[in-house]
Parts: C-alpha cells; structure tokens; sequence
C-alpha cells in the first residue's frame, strides 16, 4: 500500500504572491497545446485544410477563455451549486481547484464555434484539429488535482499494491486522478492521435474523441468516490457518468454521419473564384 505524497498545493510563497500547481498544470496544457498544434501542421492531410501558426495562436486564447469561463461554471451547475450559492465569492477562486471537465468541454466548443465563424474555417475542421490537443492538457490538469488532493477515489482493498493512504481519508483509496489522468488523458491521447495521422472524413476525429473520452471516464469514474449519483433506468450511476453518457451515444452518431459524409464543407478556393468570374465574364460578352 502507498501514501500519497501529500504536496504542498502551493508551487510558489512570496507572500504577496502564491503560485499553486494547479494553476502550473493549467500552463502546462495550454503549452502542450501550442506544441502539439505545431507538430499537426506537419501532417499533409493537416496543412491541406489551411491551417497556420496564426490559427493555433488565435485559437488557444479563446481556447483559454472556453476552458476557465465553462469548466468553473460547469463545477458550479453540475457538481456544487447549493455551495457556490452559499458562498458565492469562491467561483473566481479557480486557483483553488474545482474544474468541470464537461463544463470546460462545452466552454471550449462555444468559444471554438465563436473563432470558426471570426476566421472563416469550417466548424468540422476545427474540432478536428483540436480533438488530439486536448487529452494531454486534462491529463495535466487530473494532475493537478493529484497534488492538491482532490477526487479521492472509492475504498480500495488493502491488498491491492497501489492503494492508496490519502489526507483526510481514514481508509486506503484507489488514487482515482492518477486513474483518469492515465487513462482518460494519456491512454486517450494515444489512441486519437493515432487515428489523426491519416485523413480522415470532416468530423470523424472530432467524434472519435467524444465519443472514447465518454466511454474511458464512464469506466474511470467506478473508482472515483462520486460527487454525487443519480438512478437511472433503475441503474445507480455518478454524476459523472451521467455527464458522459450524452458524449459516448452523440460521439457514436457524430462518427456515422462523419463516414457518411454529411459534415464535409463545400470550399471554394480563390482559384476557383477567379475562374468562375472569368468564365461568367465570357458568357456575359458572349451574350452581348
């Protein structure tokens, strides 16, 4: 059996100033972000579709803004909000942890939808190209709630060789963050970007991602002591997996319709727009 390390949540003291290693792990992800956005580009299937430096830089920013605004909404409307209507204040507090990730999630597709239409750039390609930058940024931010002792998993045998002594708890857990970290986010990560080196139809990638982040936190989140659960169908389920339940049956649908064709963007490119006035402008003078 194992001890947590019990960390200092705090990176950083200059008393004025305190630096947590949440917030760290939040630099970490949007990092990754960058780099890995930059290693797409290499992908001939990638750069066919018009992507830019330009374009990861711009997106990251409302990228920041979609993950922070939704994922501590989402904390607040899905997990706690007789507390944070209680105590109000502590929603700006996010240094302090509490970060839906389906909050962050639907944050992030608002703020991309927002930059797709701002730069012109199909909605389906978009997701697309951000699908395989995200496991990673979670993993680190399921890291982060490791060192502050956040998501305490479920009791755990005491024969079980990683179980774990956690602060505050009075019995061995299943270190749930290093669990979801491994497997929602690296694991995750592996196999999206695997299925991103090759061109793949408008959206398919987008759909792999949800509909497989659905499927691995829906398992995760059996080791997970649950913020809450709900019945359903006479099935007692976390709140969590009750979150995720939408994103594995909607991933699954997205993925049909991507095989089928139904998200690819008619384009036009300015070659063709110069050719097709040109030829209008024949028949015009042919007509005359």
């Amino acid at each position: 059996m194992l001890d947590h390390p019990n960390f200092n949540p705090i990176a950083l003291d200059l008393g004025f100033f305190k630096i947590h290693w949440y917030g760290i792990m939040y630099l970490v992800a949007f990092a990754q972000f960058i780099v890995l956005g930059r290693l797409r580009l290499r992908m001939p299937h990638v750069a066919a579709r018009g992507w830019t430096k330009e374009h990861i830089d711009d997106m990251l920013f409302y990228g920041v803004l979609g993950v922070i605004v939704g994922g501590r909404m989402g904390e607040v409307i899905f997990y706690q909000p007789m507390y944070f209507l209680q105590n109000p204040l502590e929603i700006f507090m996010v240094w302090k942890g509490g970060m839906s990730f389906h909050g962050g999630f639907l944050g992030v597709l608002v703020a991309m939808s927002l930059w797709a239409r701002q730069a012109k750039m199909p909605l389906a390609y978009v997701y697309d190209f951000i699908a395989p930058l995200v496991p990673l940024g979670y993993a680190a931010g399921r890291f982060g709630n490791f060192i502050n002792h956040e998501l305490p998993g479920r009791m755990a045998s005491t024969d079980l060789p990683w179980a774990m002594n956690w602060p505050g708890v009075a019995y061995p857990v299943h270190p749930s963050p290093l669990y979801q970290m491994l497997v929602d986010g690296i694991l995750l990560f592996i196999i999206v970007w695997l299925f991103a080196r090759k061109a793949r139809p408008a959206l398919a990638v987008g759909a792999v991602f949800v509909m497989l982040y659905g499927c691995a936190r829906f398992f995760t989140e059996y080791f997970r002591t649950p913020d809450y659960e709900v019945n359903l169908l006479g099935i007692t389920i976390s709140a969590g997996q009750m979150l995720s339940l939408p994103m594995i049956l909607v991933g699954a649908l997205l993925l049909w319709l991507a095989y089928a064709g139904k998200f690819t963007p008619v384009q036009t490119s300015p070659v063709s727009v110069e050719a097709n006035k040109a030829a209008s402008s024949k028949s015009k003078k042919s007509k005359k």
